[in-house]
């Protein structure tokens, strides 16, 4: 479990007074050259020291020989060397007692064993002597507040960029230059971008966690392309949300590949791209899929803090639209819809609104004052009525081309109207204007330069949801197994899931008397066998005695041929039970965020429809019945169409119930599953009729 960052090291990482760059280059056209002409031309007034053994002088300034050559311990040492010579600093740094050591070469563990080798040695300096270690690769640090621009990365060339509140951490140092030029032309600020690499020691969760009480940081940019200290980021994500503090968060791998497929459906269905949805979700960040809407995303996730986000748990969350170009608004409409966003029409009572205040608009989805909108005092009227509107979650104002020729004449009105109610108002304008941006910029109003920015950006904003304390991680697994069918219900049956009746028989002994009536499903009961439909180890329905000897000995049989190195011993039999529907509910602690509960669609089909909801577990009852009301085949059992309805309370109850399996302090539940879950009718409950179990 990594350490949080103490004030000193933070200091030190962002702050630092004195910095050594070991191996600093005396050529302009190397890498190596860049730190120190980007420390003089940005203004930094710490002290520099060069370290260079072949030099006595570099760029025109002092060199000494080594770090214990130096006047002075400096605080931060920018290692600009192989990876090789890399780890010596680093060992040298924390004899010195240098307290952060950032590391530009790459070589480690992405190399092979080699590099393995040495990424191993880095993390035994960091215990042993303190040091705490920025990287390997990272690009460096920049904290344009202090004048820091302690950096490798060529785009950081450029002066004066844009000084602001946001604080951007990422894997990719290259993207850093990428944000910071691109924001450039948009008008975002940057407080401080710092590029970590491989996370061998300082984790993006721990460098974002010590800047919440940084008065000059408003907000959060993070581009990721791993979750793998998800304990830290979560940690930080609730600190932000406590501090009304937004983050942002783009993420590559979108794609399904690295999906862990572990033993249970679970571990099918929670892939890695959905449980990195999950996680976000869950740590009130929120997740955008364009690079356009990650710089765009900020101001709009600033209006609509956590804390004032109206449930939309069972309905999609609603945005009335007004605009002055209707096929400009269309396109906002359309990649709102495919993002799970509703543009709702105007209800009769606020189109009486609108009529008193002299507006009269068709019926429909948008509110289109055509032409008409261009005039200062229609379109604020019509923006007013709009924030004012309870059937609206927030309101997007979509302006033409008069945003190009007249941006005084058709923003102002949307500049104007800002702030007029606690409800959220964003801006997408549809031609190239710059001006126009600049002024919604200047104001603070939330802007887009493209449709798919918008939808992406607020689509991402309603998906987040208030974090909640992380359940406390028990001690470190020391190997697993699988629990047997019987041995999971005995594990489960305490949280107050109930399950079917069942009895446990010996193969070996004589028929005794079930203390349950026929018919029965008779199973395979073996540790080493999860899908035992698989080898053949299922039987239903069984009748009557006769039928569950001859049963048994086809599940020794197919077993025998399935898996001849397995001796069956037992069989569990299970009073039949019927239900309305089925669902599965399953856990898995995933290795970089920690405990899930997912809810699926039950049966066969589970995988292929991938109809499910999750969250980080545990759950309460009510962030239960959202999952319920996120499952698309639970609405049949929701009365559609005047059918029965099932006891979808008592889903919620033991989902809510089976994710408290992330609170087991005794073992480390890795992965369990009830599959099916039976739902009777509403208010018989539910009954769990399979279970499996693999812990630590």
């Amino acid at each position: 479990m990594h350490k949080m960052i103490d004030q000193d090291v933070a200091s030190a990482l962002l702050r630092p007074k004195s910095i050594a760059l070991v191996g600093i280059s005396d050529d302009p056209a190397k890498t190596a050259s860049r730190p120190l002409r980007f420390l003089r031309a940005a203004g930094y007034a710490g002290t520099i020291y060069n370290v260079n053994p072949s030099r006595s002088e570099v760029q025109g300034e002092k060199a000494y020989p080594s770090l214990c050559a130096l006047p002075e311990v400096p605080e931060h040492a920018f290692i600009l060397t192989n990876s090789d010579l890399a780890v010596e600093a680093v060992a040298e740094c924390g004899r010195l007692g240098i307290r952060v050591a950032t590391i530009l070469a790459g070589g480690f563990s992405e190399s092979g064993p080699e590099g393995c080798a040495r990424e191993l040695r880095l993390r035994q300096i960091a215990e042993q002597t303190g040091v705490r270690i920025l990287g390997p690769s990272s690009l460096g640090v920049v904290n344009l507040h202090q004048q820091l621009v302690l950096t490798a990365n060529a785009a950081f060339a450029e002066p004066d960029l844009p000084v602001g509140g946001i604080f951007c951490a990422s894997h990719s140092g290259s993207m850093l230059g990428a944000l910071a030029s691109r924001g450039r032309t948009k008008g975002v600020g940057f407080a401080g971008l710092v590029s970590v690499g491989s996370e061998t020691d300082l984790s993006i969760g721990q460098i974002c966690e010590s800047t919440l009480d940084d008065p000059s940081i408003t907000g959060y940019m993070l581009f990721l392309e791993s979750l793998h200290h998800g304990e830290d980021m979560r940690r930080f994500a609730l600190g932000a949300a406590k501090r009304g503090k937004p983050v942002v968060a783009y993420k590559l791998g979108r794609s399904d590949v690295a999906a862990e497929l572990a033993v249970s459906h679970t571990g099918a269905l929670a892939g890695e791209d959905a449980v990195a949805e999950t996680f976000f979700r869950d740590c009130g960040i929120a997740r955008v899929e364009t690079l356009e809407g990650f710089l765009e995303a900020l101001p709009l996730l600033a209006q609509l803090p956590l804390k004032n986000l109206r449930s939309t748990a069972g309905r999609k969350p609603t945005v009335g639209v007004v605009t002055t170009t209707g096929g400009g608004a269309a396109m906002a409409v359309d990649q709102l819809g495919i993002r799970g966003v509703s543009v709702v029409p105007p209800t009769d009572a606020t189109l009486a609104r609108l009529a008193e205040r002299g507006i009269v608009v068709n019926h429909g989805g948008i509110v289109d004052l055509t032409l008409a909108g261009t005039k200062y005092d229609v379109m604020k009227a019509a923006i007013e009525v709009l924030l004012t509107a309870p059937e609206f979650d927030m309101v997007v104002a979509t302006v033409g081309s008069s945003a190009r020729y007249n941006p005084d004449l058709a923003v102002k009105p949307v500049v104007d109207s800002f702030g007029f109610s606690d409800k959220p108002l964003a801006c997408f304008v549809v031609p190239e204007a710059a001006s126009a941006l600049q002024l919604l910029t200047e104001a603070g109003v939330p802007c887009f330069r493209t449709p798919e920015a918008c939808g992406d950006v607020i689509a991402a904003c309603f998906a987040r949801r208030n974090p909640s304390e992380p359940a406390p991680a028990p001690a470190a697994p020391q190997g697993e197994r699988m629990l047997n069918e019987a041995d999971a219900y005995a594990m489960i049956a305490p949280l107050g899931v109930p399950h079917a009746a069942y009895a446990v028989l010996d193969v070996n002994q004589p028929l005794p008397d079930l203390p349950f009536d026929y018919p029965v499903v008779v199973k395979v009961l073996h540790a080493d066998i999860a899908h035992k439909t698989d080898v053949g180890g299922v039987v239903l329905p069984v009748h009557d005695a006769a039928q569950l000897a001859e049963a048994m000995r086809r599940i020794i049989d197919n077993v025998a041929t399935h898996l001849p190195h397995l001796t069956v011993d037992k069989v569990l039999v299970q009073a039949m039970g019927k239900g309305l529907g089925e669902v599965l509910v399953g856990y898995r602690r995933d290795p970089d965020v920690g405990p899930l509960v997912m809810l699926a669609a039950g049966g066969i089909l589970t995988e292929i429809y991938c109809d499910r909801a999750m969250r980080l577990a545990p759950v309460s009852v009510e962030q239960a019945r959202e999952m319920v009301g996120e499952v698309k085949a639970l609405k049949a059992l929701a009365g559609y169409r005047g059918r029965q309805e099932g006891d979808l309370e008592a889903v919620a109850q033991a989902v809510s119930a089976f994710s408290q399996l992330a609170l087991q302090q005794d073992c480390q539940v890795l992965e369990a599953e009830m599959n099916p879950l039976l739902v009777k009718a509403k208010g018989e409950g539910v009954v769990a009729v399979d279970a499996l179990v693999r812990t630590a």
